[in-house]
């Protein structure tokens, strides 16, 4: 599926969430909580999608490029958006809405990693960059919330302290799990037993997927997708294309009930300002020589879906009108990430191992023994 096509297709998405809102008059579609579990489990599998895909070795290489990228990385787009938005709009609170988009969606990324012509090193750098921004801008919209509403963080960063904590303690109890059954695996030379235990590798997934959800311990599963790694060969990224069109015809239920075109003009003045502030930074942190075949189209990286959503829908009791901003940004953001990659790969295709200096080439037979083997295959004949 092409960029273009791509785009078409979650557009079309959008409108069908949009219309069954409007047609069976669903209202305070947000507040239920079938909804809210759903669209945390789309974040959630987004989370997992995406790091269960990074080659390791790639991501201990960039390993230092990626905290620079989850931390100062965030911290300055952040920055750059607000810029935008108070130069044009002069509201203070809009620094709320920054650090809702500052992030990069890890759904998205999942479901077009498959297809990127990035080399792996730049697809390992963006999967981790998407799945470990998200802990990094939630604890800044806790912060900023709590300052902007009670004149302090005190309490909102002690209960993201404990939450960080209990993620840890999820994943870890994860990897004992995975380490156990990884030794069973290793000493089975049946086929059954290796399928049986495969199958339990998935159901294991799951109900740690499940408690990751519902009590919103998502970067437990970020963390768990590095190493709990069931063989489905494609599988995980076919549904993960699947699960953001899911997650976009779930923003069009909100869409329709809170839109305005006002906040819509609003809304797309945040998403060009979030695009554009990932062409800055990216374009920054790919600066040394062997991001040179890659740093355009990480600077074009930036994509956005349930994580500013669900900022968003946290924000909206505090800031009426935080949905109806940030849901038309997510849709300016994935627009100007279709067209720009799409038109980017026609005119500049991709070098072959441009920037994969470790990559194998075929040896060249040396000089002085060509004329040997001529001779050789003469005789022969």
């Amino acid at each position: 599926m092409t960029p273009a096509v791509r785009s078409v297709a979650l557009l079309a998405a959008l409108g069908v969430g949009w219309l069954v809102a409007a047609q069976w008059g669903l209202r305070a579609v947000d507040e239920s909580a079938a909804y809210g579990f759903f669209i945390t489990a789309l974040l959630g599998f987004g989370l997992y999608a995406s790091t269960s895909g990074i080659e390791i070795a790639e991501f201990r290489r960039q390993f230092r490029t990626v905290v620079l990228a989850v931390t100062l990385g965030v911290l300055a787009k952040v920055v750059l958006i607000f810029g935008v938005m108070y130069l044009v709009y002069r509201e203070p609170w809009h620094l709320i809405l920054a650090v809702a988009v500052a992030q990069i969606d890890p759904l998205s990324v999942a479901a077009m990693r498959a297809k990127s012509r990035m080399s792996p090193s730049a697809k390992a750098l963006l999967s981790a960059w998407a799945s470990f921004d998200d802990p990094i801008t939630v604890l800044l919209t806790v912060y900023i919330t709590s300052f902007a509403l009670q004149g302090g963080a005190v309490g909102g960063f002690g209960a993201f302290s404990v939450n960080f904590a209990l993620n840890l303690a999820l994943a870890g109890g994860a990897y004992v799990l995975w380490r156990l059954v990884r030794r069973r695996v290793s000493g089975a030379h049946r086929r059954a037993v290796r399928v049986l235990v495969r199958t339990v590798l998935v159901l294991a997934v799951l109900a740690v997927g499940f408690v990751a959800v519902q009590f919103s311990l998502l970067l437990a599963l970020a963390l768990i997708g590095l190493f709990f790694r069931p063989d489905l060969g494609r599988c995980v990224d076919g549904l993960a294309e699947v699960g953001l069109f899911a997650a976009t015809l779930a923003v069009g239920l909100v869409l329709a009930a809170e839109f305005s075109w006002a906040l819509a003009g609003v809304g797309a003045v945040l998403g060009a300002a979030a695009f554009l502030s990932q062409g800055v930074v990216a374009w920054v942190l790919t600066l040394p020589r062997r991001w040179r075949g890659d740093r355009m189209r990480l600077c074009l990286g930036q994509q956005n879906g349930l994580t500013a959503i669900i900022l968003a829908l946290l924000l909206e009791p505090n800031f009426p009108g935080a949905i109806a901003v940030v849901t038309p940004a997510v849709v300016v953001v994935n627009l100007l990430h279709a067209l720009t990659n799409g038109y980017y790969d026609r005119v500049r295709p991709p070098k072959s191992a441009v920037s994969e200096p470790h990559v194998l080439r075929r040896p060249r037979l040396p000089l002085p023994l060509a004329p040997a083997a001529f001779r050789r295959l003469a005789r022969v004949r």
